[in-house]
């Protein structure tokens, strides 16, 4: 039996583990729910276009945290942490890509979100989703970070990544990830920003409504948070207020899931066990 032995790492897998070198620093902790997908699917269907889950999911969320700026933040440093707030939401969408032949996750940053129509929410990730990684300047840091010798290629990776002030052109300032297009439920991933969404797939399930069981179309919506951040009682607000917008979207002034009156009382919480994972690709 001929074994084949060690080699090196492709060169289209170095933008994935910098990420994990950088994200060593985070303290994750996970929360999930269920959200019932009704609404959403009744406005994609009389809406006349196609939109994504993903892109309901960062229209809804961009406006949840921008009414909690503490979450749409960033932190850097160990001995003498220091905080960024950002004025608006950009959030990364992770995509599964072929590049050079191989499959690899890269990640698409969406600016000023929680300012985007729908429309424009979708467009961006179809512009993003459709382009081609080898052209697209989207990529092009990635693939200069694929082209450089390792070691320069990692440094510099480090050093955009301590840069706060750049972090939402970088990685956005919350994450989105999905592998909703397969059957999986849950998924908890580290997306690099205090606030990351993980999209299971939706499907029909029985719900009780009014005493009687019915069936729904039912999305498991995971959110992971950085406890250097954020405590558990602001992301566990942060996670039924995303989940509230989708429920009752309507697409009316362009569906602002957070009208301050429909919010509920914030309570303590305690926040989960931390458990480690990594991202994974959409």
């Amino acid at each position: 039996m001929s074994r084949r032995g060690p080699a090196l790492m492709a060169p289209q897998r170095r933008h994935t583990l910098f990420f994990l070198d950088q994200i060593r620093a985070f303290a994750p902790v996970h929360l999930d729910t269920e959200v019932d997908m009704t609404a959403v699917r009744s406005h994609r269907a009389g809406s006349g276009r196609r939109y994504s889950t993903v892109s309901y999911v960062l229209h809804t969320a961009a406006r949840v945290l921008a009414d909690h700026p503490e979450a749409n933040a960033a932190v850097r440093g160990r001995l003498r942490p220091r905080v960024t707030h950002y004025s608006s939401a950009a959030g990364k969408l992770t995509l599964d890509k072929a590049l050079d032949g191989r499959r690899v996750v890269l990640g698409a940053v969406l600016h000023e979100l929680d300012r985007a129509t729908l429309d424009s929410v979708q467009d961006q990730v179809d512009t993003h989703r459709d382009s081609d990684p080898r052209t697209a300047p989207a990529f092009a840091p990635v693939r200069a970070l694929h082209r450089a010798p390792w070691l320069p290629a990692l440094l510099r990776f480090r050093k955009a990544a301590r840069d706060l002030a750049a972090r939402p052109a970088v990685t956005g300032t919350f994450a989105v990830t999905s592998l909703g297009h397969r059957p999986v439920d849950g998924f908890h991933s580290v997306g690099g920003t205090t606030i990351t969404l993980g999209l299971g797939q939706t499907a029909e399930r029985p719900v009780a409504r009014d005493g009687q069981v019915t069936v729904a179309p039912l999305m498991r919506l995971n959110l992971t948070f950085d406890h250097r951040v954020i405590d558990g009682a602001e992301a566990a607000d942060i996670l039924a207020e995303v989940r509230r917008g989708l429920e009752t979207f309507t697409g009316a002034a362009d569906g602002d899931p957070t009208d301050a009156e429909d919010r509920e009382p914030r309570e303590q919480a305690t926040a989960p066990a931390v458990a480690d994972t990594e991202e994974a690709a959409r």
